[in-house]
């Protein structure tokens, strides 16, 4: 009889566009402040992608921070996720240029299309698999360039989002209690329009009065997405840590979304979470969607927060609405 299998996290890699934008300079652009920024949303300064840069840049080389994180070469990787709205192209997919890029040439690759909770759904679906014994080894991606998709004259959204990309390798290996233990992803879409780019696709395709309007970038109404957020991540985080028998007091850290610093707190305040246990990196990258949680998880990983045995627990939210929570053992 074949080993029950788990995925295991055996690397971590993230990158972020060279280029800093701080509140400073956003005031210049749009009728704002640091004063107003910082006090409302934590933020202080974002990544933001040169023009020549592109979306599976980002993601490619995060990949390739994982692969050497795990010493892994690119051709043993059985699958490449990329949870992203901003992809190169609207088809293929950035996962199969991602893929391409690093050299993955054995990996089935695509595309998963959940806002912000598209690392935590692609992590979902990877374990599955891997779980399953339907392949070794799989890169799973957060990756955005939500510069791209911002409208630089609302005030209420531009001073949120930020560029970069945060990437993990699993790999199935015999159960021995680490690994993903266990995981819930929800998704309502009658809310779909709390938060969304409400023209651009295909129902309503980009005529030059829809970009001129700039009706195709990110809307967003704001105060009912911070009551469903922090009620729907607190809740996916408390039946995550049920299904595995576990409880707050157990975690070494939790890694929440990283949205805005009002939520963070108020999450963490709701799981009587320490805020010492609550990984924040808000303040230096904003906003960046998918890619949030896997460029925290990178670098408390190299900078030491966490090691192996620890339990970490991973908590999202985007639009969609989807939402949902993660927890590992290292």
């Amino acid at each position: 009889m074949a080993p029950r299998l788990s995925a295991q996290l055996v690397g971590t890699g993230s990158a972020v566009p060279e280029r800093v934008l701080g509140n400073e300079e956003l005031s210049r652009l749009v009728e704002t402040s640091d004063e107003w920024i910082t006090t409302r949303t934590g933020i202080k300064t974002r990544h933001i992608a040169a023009d020549h840069e592109r979306n599976s840049d980002f993601a490619a080389l995060a990949c390739e921070r994982a692969l050497a994180d795990a010493g892994c070469p690119a051709e043993t990787v059985d699958y490449v996720f990329v949870g992203t709205v901003t992809g190169d192209l609207i088809f293929p997919s950035t996962a199969c240029l991602v893929q391409a890029k690093i050299g993955a040439h054995n990996a089935a690759a695509w595309d998963l299309s959940a806002a912000c909770s598209g690392f935590l759904f692609g992590l979902e679906q990877a374990a599955a698999l891997l779980e399953t014994g339907r392949g070794r080894r799989a890169l799973v991606v957060g990756s955005e360039l939500l510069s791209r998709l911002t409208n630089w004259q609302d005030r209420a959204t531009c001073v949120l989002f930020g560029d970069g990309a945060g990437a993990v390798l699993l790999e199935a290996r015999p159960v021995d209690g680490r690994g993903i233990l266990a995981s819930v992803s929800r998704s309502d879409g009658r809310l779909a329009e709390l938060l969304n780019a409400p023209q651009g696709g295909s129902a309503e395709p980009p005529t030059p009065a829809i970009i001129a309007a700039r009706t195709n970038k990110i809307q967003m109404k704001g105060n009912e997405v911070f009551k469903h957020a922090v009620r729907n991540m607190a809740a996916a985080a408390q039946q995550t840590l049920a299904a595995a028998g576990l409880s707050a007091a157990d975690l070494a850290l939790f890694i929440p979304h990283q949205a805005n610093m009002r939520i963070i707190d108020a999450i963490g305040e709701r799981l009587a979470i320490p805020a010492e246990r609550v990984y924040v990196n808000i303040a230096e990258y904003g906003n960046t969607s998918a890619a949030s949680i896997p460029i925290a998880l990178d670098e408390a990983r190299r900078s030491g927060r966490i090691g192996p045995g620890d339990y970490v627990l991973m908590a999202t939210f985007g639009g969609g609405l989807t939402w949902g929570a993660t927890l590992m053992k290292l």
